[in-house]
């Protein structure tokens, strides 16, 4: 089966997660998407829990290589008929119509790189999966203190920036969306270089939506899109690892917007800063 849109999700150890976010798949979209599953866990077999879902490619590169160079991975592999990646986590499960929803909106415009769904916990409450990219003081300022000092002035900034909670049904430009659902066009994936396989895990999706918007490519929030996200599934038993990859990854992300060699004292001060509040965090866990 050809489809205009491929769904990749990258699995580490998250087979019941994959076996749940498939399953809503019908359900949400008119088009079976083509389905490509990234085992990031070489020693879990996916093979028989994937059997049931027809239309499935399993991907195994034999080693974990991180969120976003595992969808890079896939969509180096994808049927050139595939316009559309629709790049997700295991752990999300889709609303009725919600992929049908995404592709009308993505598909209205062809200046439209990327489109994000609404993202609810489990809870009901509603992720902040869309905001404007983090100025340097702002994202600096919470990547370092938000745990430690939750009210600080610049996580207030930074979370002000949150779109999601919109009460709007048109979708708005954001600054970047939340990777664990995003569809995105794949001329404009493959004219940015995709994902950047440096960040493991962690503001890839930052990152790819600036490079996006850099190349002209409009991002949009689509609140009339709706998934769940379990959120957290597959990294817990891992958060050690999880938060030195957090802090990496903030790291890259603000040294490679902020590279001029002016910069550099800020550079220095943003890595001491994340390392201490690592350092500090791991901690206190």
């Amino acid at each position: 089966m050809t489809s205009s849109i491929a769904l990749v999700t990258v699995s580490y150890f998250s087979r019941h997660d994959v076996v749940a976010c498939l399953a809503s798949v019908a359900g949400a979209a008119a088009e079976h998407p083509s389905v490509y599953v990234v085992n990031n866990a070489a020693t879990d077999d996916l093979q028989q829990v994937l059997a049931p879902f027809a239309h499935t490619t399993l991907l195994s590169p034999g080693e974990n290589l991180g969120y976003g160079a595992a969808v890079n991975y896939a969509a180096a592999r994808l049927d050139p008929a595939a316009e559309w990646i629709l790049v997700t986590n295991p752990d999300v499960e889709f609303s009725p119509g919600s992929i049908d929803e995404l592709l009308a909106v993505a598909s209205a415009d062809d200046s439209i790189g990327v489109v994000g769904p609404r993202i609810t916990n489990d809870d009901g409450s509603i992720y902040p999966s869309a905001r404007d990219l983090p100025s340097l003081t702002a994202g600096a300022g919470h990547a370092i203190f938000h745990r430690v000092w939750p009210g600080n002035p610049w996580s207030k900034r930074y979370l002000r920036a949150d779109k999601s909670k919109t009460t709007s049904t048109t979708p708005l430009p954001s600054g970047w969306l939340s990777g664990a659902c995003l569809l995105v066009r794949r001329s404009a994936f493959d004219e940015v270089g995709g994902f950047d396989d440096r960040f493991f895990m962690y503001f890839e999706d930052v990152d790819l939506a600036e490079r996006l918007g850099l190349a002209d490519w409009r991002v949009l929030y689509v609140p009339t899109a709706s998934v769940h996200h379990a959120g957290g599934t597959t990294t817990q038993g891992h958060s050690a690892a999880m938060l030195r990859a957090h802090h990496q990854s903030a790291y890259l992300y603000l040294a490679k917007r902020y590279h001029q060699p002016y910069y550099l004292p800020v550079r220095v001060a943003l890595r001491i800063g994340l390392k201490a509040r690592a350092l500090t965090a791991s901690l206190r866990s």
